[in-house]
């Protein structure tokens, strides 16, 4: 433990005044701490043996020698401190000019921001217009690819794009007759093949979800609106001429045909076949 007090060297000890302790005086590295309190490091007097006016005394006498160190350090250094302040002068027209150059740097950087931003905006402008070319090639294909495909139909059926039947070929029940055994079903002669009725109807509902896919909007779509509508009612005149030419004893066959109808969607244009079926087998 710290010693806080010390004894007066006095011989005088007869009244025993001397013979007290007496605080030492306060430290000045107390003052220097960087996060010195003053209430803090009063507080921690509470243990020091002296009365409150002589510490005020104390920290009185510690204050003037401190203001009066201040003053000696001020009187030493004053011829320093008169050429610190003429060493300072024209220090405005310094400030001033790199202001100046500050405000032509931000000009730069502003006209560069600019370009910059405009240069921006046209490459998003071409990555946009990118884009769209690509969305309209693949629009494009698709198209070609419906054409396609709507032509093999139209091949198939041997109906051309105007409507009209291809030369040489009288569009009847003739091209959907069996006249080989690899399309008939049970290898008589005049056997329907209902096998190839189905496909055709397959591929037509095939080019009917590819249209319906591009929207009624699409002015190439609108345009083959008049094919398809021939390409069906040919599907049509196929599956109703193999209907009414087919053997009331040939269930299978029978049922084949009406699955294509069921396909294709037309309900009552069965039975209208069915019913001039009936009526032509009582005449």
């Amino acid at each position: 433990m710290s010693n806080r007090f010390f004894f007066s060297d006095s011989d005088t000890s007869d009244s025993g005044e001397d013979n007290l302790p007496y605080p030492k005086p306060l430290p000045r590295a107390a003052f220097l701490t960087p996060d010195f309190d003053p209430p803090t490091y009063l507080s921690s007097l509470r243990n020091r043996h002296q009365t409150l006016e002589d510490l005020r005394a104390e920290l009185r006498g510690r204050s003037q020698d401190i203001s009066k160190e201040l003053l000696d350090l001020v009187n030493e250094n004053y011829q320093d401190f008169l050429t610190l302040g003429s060493n300072l002068q024209g220090g405005d027209e310094k400030i001033e000019e790199i202001r100046l150059g500050l405000l032509g740097f931000k000009r730069d950087v502003e006209g560069l921001k600019d370009k910059v931003d405009e240069r921006r905006k046209e490459v998003e402008a071409l990555v946009a217009a990118r884009k769209e070319i690509r969305r309209q090639m693949q629009v494009g294909r698709a198209l070609l690819d419906f054409d396609q495909r709507l032509l093999e139909l139209e091949q198939s059926l041997m109906v051309t794009s105007n409507g009209t039947h291809q030369e040489g070929q009288d569009h009847d029940f003739d091209h959907v007759i069996g006249d080989s055994g690899d399309e008939s079903d049970d290898g008589t002669e005049g056997s329907i093949p209902a096998l190839r009725l189905s496909q055709h109807v397959r591929q037509y509902l095939l080019v009917q979800k590819t249209m319906k896919r591009f929207g009624s909007q699409q002015p190439f779509i609108i345009n083959q609106e008049a094919r398809m509508e021939r390409v069906k009612t040919t599907i049509l005149l196929d599956l109703g001429n193999a209907l009414k030419q087919i053997n009331d004893q040939d269930k299978d066959q029978m049922t084949r045909l009406l699955a294509v109808y069921r396909d294709i969607g037309e309900p009552q244009e069965v039975l209208r076949v069915l019913k001039e079926r009936r009526v032509s087998s009582h005449q």
